[in-house]
């Protein structure tokens, strides 16, 4: 180890780790820079920067901890004798959360049994750089390899390396001189300063600059004006940021509350909530749900003694400025919904989809005028929340099985992310209670547990509530802390809820304790907080800040005095910071101080149900109605086409990074077979003592939006539900869950189509008797910015609506998984493909959308359904594939790699209109299954399906994939040729 007295430094170390050869992070970013046109050699040293009074010999201990010496070589205050052209040194701004940082802070208070409190380690990297590079090029790879709203670089060319001895002693520590303090707002101002103070926020006085958007419309903060004119004063600034955050559409979903036309209840209770009450009605005694709609996630029966929790979040604008964290947050969030549902459950497994624009796109578009704030390009969007959700799972201990990924342009501006989980927790608690009841009492304690607070998060709320434009703020975006979380996590449910040392719990999600504090005061009737008491990252921050902050790894609980001093004994013991900042009360008011002043104080019910009644209009929207003509010339090369397309090919570059085995709960796995083919649902075993496992999917359709959302809604219902059917799911005890992301949501024609898709909902939950369970919506997605020519553009994604079925089968022995499995097995197609290519595969190979969507038979379509729980219970099936994007010939190409196996199939013998063959091969007609049947097993299974539409199309084979049209050949091809077809797109990712 190479060491020097640090005397002259003020004590500030710099242990630098490098690797004794090249490290495989070296290698990829020697990778991607090669791909940017720069040739470049590139080497990586860790870095961690200490700033505490150490002894030389402690240092070299805590060194010799953060290394492996079979693999690396750790320096202290030394610098690198390697010979480069340049040293690029990465890290992040001040206050930005750093988990690496946070981590080898407890490795050092472990190690020399101290604490040294926060902010005295800072992790960064040092990349050395040898080519033929200008100043301008290093620039240029640095903002390559960072995202600069969170990230910082230094640059030191190898000369000055040397005679500065290694680069600067850098600790990007956050300073705020200013005083805290609480301000008072006029809003007796004209109509348009207080449409400003709604759109870009409260001004401040000393800086003369808006604090981020409100999201607050004329008529919501009029109606705040009229409250405090009532009260005869004016409002504080942590008053009016709360109000902001309680009402935003991100907290309130507004849109799905108000009236829209003749619908007064509007369109959550009409066509959400009253499907799932009849659905329920209708079962009477074979009713599965326990919980829906009333807390963080839903919750459906396992068995006699379990249930199980489902949520689904969407984290979009965060993660479109920066993708990491937006994702890491998005997942670690919603594992925290599951945390807090009733008294606490335990994840058990991850789900994930990410909409994004093609990542080989790299047009730059701008959020500002004349080339400003360019927005990120979409391979570095993808790349960012494919490692969000990664760290964010991976570092936590939850599985990942389950997930998704839709390409198209209309998400270049804003990508969709959405991150789910699924939680276990036993339906009655050692002291008799029902798990999922909890209230705040009055009396208990407001305690605040997990991490600290800093300014990241501010605005989270509201600026999720808008379309993405030059003012969204970078202070909106918040990092994740896995491993912070875990302990929390495992501190809650393994031990504080079983031994009942609490009464409620949340999480702190979007408006932070603001939200948190005030929801669970619902409960109860009111609250006093003592803001001073929330621990802070660092000193300086504002009442409002503290306040609405969305820093991660926070849950909020009720804890009454009885058991105060066992909860906060028990986290003390598993290290998680655990601070009582006030008090649960039934005075019907929201009260916060701060340093002996009250500086909120409003009605509870202001607070909660103020905001006005809106009446909203819709516009009946134009759809598609023509139909393409389509000659395809060249049948293999279009199948081969279609197979390699974005929306087709292998992912399994994202599967492989999620850890799915890690609670070792898997049954069908994310890729099936020996040709690792990704799936389209999943099986885990929650319970290793109980044969029962949870069949989980997730599907969308986007493009069937420009045809009828009513029928994409259907759509993507019946495709969630099939798949949970084609491994083996039980119809009758499935649960499924919306997830609406919308564009323009204040346009009456997105307004039209969003009660056409929510209308759809209710018509088909119904019909196959499967309750809407939770959900959520985000309806502002959203870029408006710039092109490359300063020309002002808009771009709206599709709208889209996410459909998650989760299911409980008796028995996971009684699964069918989607690849070929022995030669000679019968094919045979279930269900009748029709003329229905509108928004399909096929179509949208030859730049067409079509003007007739797939409709939805439900009531067939479940008794189907049925039957086939029915014969995968008898276990007739070698293999079952749902029919899904890319029709009949893709999805027996897909079954055929993931087993390894060839087939013949003559596809005119499938049931069908009398359609042209393209058609028969290609439609996306729902309800449609391809299973595989041992030669035995041929009669018994026409049997058992004489009421239902089935063709034998052939047989499986050893090798070659050979599709005919009675006797003419219409697509031959080899394992080989399709397995490259399908992996190739993203072999380089």
């Amino acid at each position: 180890m190479q060491t020097i007295n640090a005397e002259n430094n003020g004590k500030i170390y710099r242990i630098e780790i490098d690797t004794k050869e090249k490290s495989s992070e070296a290698k990829v970013i020697e990778k991607k820079l090669f791909e940017l046109g720069y040739d470049v050699s590139v080497d990586v040293s860790k870095v961690y920067t200490i700033n505490y009074d150490f002894s030389i010999a402690n240092v070299e201990k805590i060194a010799n901890s953060l290394h492996n010496p079979v693999t690396e070589m750790p320096r202290i205050n030394v610098p690198s004798n390697n010979k480069f052209d340049w040293a690029l040194e990465l890290g992040f701004l001040p206050g930005v959360t750093d988990n690496v940082a946070n981590t080898t802070t407890e490795i050092i208070n472990d190690l020399l049994k101290i604490d040294i409190g926060l902010s005295k380690v800072f992790s960064s990297k040092v990349v050395y750089l040898s080519g033929n590079l200008a100043k301008h090029d290093v620039e240029k790879i640095a903002e390559e390899l960072i995202n600069i709203l969170i990230e910082r670089y230094h640059i030191k060319t190898y000369d000055n390396y040397v005679k500065g001895c290694g680069m600067d002693y850098i600790i990007p520590k956050v300073n705020l001189t200013s005083e805290p303090k609480v301000i008072e707002i006029s809003l007796n101002v004209s109509d348009d300063e207080l449409i400003e103070i709604g759109k870009k926020g409260i001004l401040d006085p000393e800086t003369g600059e808006r604090r981020g958007p409100l999201a607050l419309d004329l008529d919501y903060i009029t109606a705040i004006k009229e409250y405090y004119q009532k009260e005869g004063r004016n409002p504080t600034d942590i008053e009016l940021e709360a109000l902001a955050q309680t009402w935003s559409e991100h907290c309130k979903h507004t849109i799905f509350a108000s009236q829209i036309d003749d619908i007064e209840e509007g369109i959550f209770k009409k066509y959400i909530r009253n499907a799932t009450n009849e659905i329920r009605e209708e079962l009477g005694e074979k009713d599965f749900c326990i919980s829906v709609f009333s807390d963080n996630s839903g919750g459906i029966i396992f068995d006699d003694e379990w249930m199980v929790t489902d949520k689904a979040e969407t984290h979009n604008s965060p993660s479109a400025l920066d993708p990491f964290g937006g994702a890491i947050t998005g997942i670690v969030g919603v594992n925290r919904d599951t945390v807090g549902f009733g008294l606490g459950a335990l994840p058990v497994a991850n789900k994930y989809g990410f909409c994004v624009g093609r990542p080989e796109d790299t047009e730059i578009i701008y959020r500002g005028q004349n080339k400003t704030n360019p927005s990120l390009l979409p391979r570095r969007i993808l790349d960012g929340i494919v490692h969000g959700v990664n760290v964010g799972g991976n570092q936590s201990g939850i599985p990942t099985p389950n997930g998704f990924v839709y390409f198209d342009d209309t998400y270049k501006g804003k990508p969709l992310v959405f991150v789910g989980t699924i939680g276990l927790i036993p339906r009655k608690l050692p002291d008799g209670r029902l798990s999922h009841e909890k209230a705040a009492e009055n009396g208990d304690n407001i305690v605040i547990i997990g991490g600290r607070v800093g300014k990241d998060g501010i605005h989270g709320a509201t600026f999720s509530s808008e379309a993405m434009d030059e003012g969204s703020p970078a202070a909106a975006v918040q990092i994740g802390d896995p491993i912070t979380q875990k302990k929390l996590s495992d501190a809650v449910i393994k031990e504080a809820r079983d031994k009942g040392l609490y009464n409620s719990i949340t999480d702190n999600g979007a408006g932070g304790i603001s939200c948190s504090v005030a929801e669970m005061a619902e409960e109860c009737g009111g609250f006093v907080v003592e803001l001073e008491e929330v621990p802070l990252k660092y000193p300086g921050l504002e009442p409002w800040e503290i306040w609405i902050s969305e820093s991660q790894e926070r849950v909020t609980l009720s804890v009454p005095d009885d058991k105060l001093e066992e909860f906060m004994d028990l986290m003390k013991i598993r290290g998680v910071e655990a601070v009582v900042i006030g008090k649960f009360n039934n005075t019907d008011r929201a009260v916060v101080n701060y340093n002996g002043k009250t500086i909120m104080d409003l009605e509870m019910d202001f607070l909660h149900n103020g905001l006005p009644k809106r009446k909203l209009i819709t516009k009946p929207y134009s759809y598609r109605t023509e139909e393409p003509e389509i000659t395809v010339e060249n049948q293999l090369e279009t199948f081969e086409k279609i197979l390699g397309n974005h929306n087709n090919c292998s992912f399994e570059y994202i599967s492989k990074q999620y850890d799915h085995e890690v609670q070792n709960n898997s049954v069908i796995k994310p890729l099936q077979g020996k040709g690792r083919v990704n799936g389209t649902a999943s099986v885990i075993r929650p319970l290793l003592s109980s044969q029962k496992g949870l069949v989980m999917s997730q599907s969308l359709l986007p493009r069937l939006s420009e045809i009828s959302c009513y029928d994409m809604a259907a759509c993507a219902m019946d495709t969630a539900i099939r798949n949970c059917v084609a491994v083996g799911g039980n119809i009758n005890h499935i649960a499924i869950m919306d997830n609406f992301c919308w564009c323009s949501s204040d346009e009456p024609e997105r307004l039209y189509q969003l009660k056409d898709a929510a209308k759809s909902c209710y018509d088909y939950a119904k019909t196959y008797l499967t309750p809407l369970i939770s959900g959520k919506d985000s309806m502002f997605n959203d870029f408006k910015g710039f092109d490359e020519n300063n020309n002002p553009i808009k771009i709206s994604v599709h709208p889209t609506l996410m459909m998650s079925a989760l299911g409980v089968i008796d028995n996971i022995e009684h699964t069918n998984s989607m690849d070929l499995k022995l030669k000679d097995d019968l094919i045979y197609v279930i269900g009748e493909t029709k003329d229905e290519c509108g928004g399909s595969e096929f179509y949208h190979a030859f730049g067409e959308v079509g003007g007739i969507s797939p409709k939805v038979d439900a009531k067939s379509a479940r008794k189907l359904y049925e039957k086939m729980y029915e014969l995968s219970q008898k276990g007739i099936f070698s293999s079952c594939a749902s029919v899904a994007a890319g029709g009949l010939v893709i999805t027996l190409a897909k079954m055929a790699i993931s087993g390894c196996l060839g087939l013949e199939a003559d596809l005119s013998k499938a049931p069908n209109e009398n359609i042209s063959f393209e058609k028969i091969m290609y439609s996306e007609t729902q309800s449609r299954f391809i299973v595989t049947i041992a030669p035995e097993n041929e009669k018994e299974f026409e049997n058992l399906m004489k009421e239902f539409k089935i063709g034998k199309i052939g047989n499986v084979t050893e090798k070659d994939f050979v599709i005919k049209n009675n006797k003419d050949i219409v697509i031959t091809s080899s394992l080989e040729s399709m397995d490259e077809v399908y992996r190739s797109r993203f072999e380089d990712f």
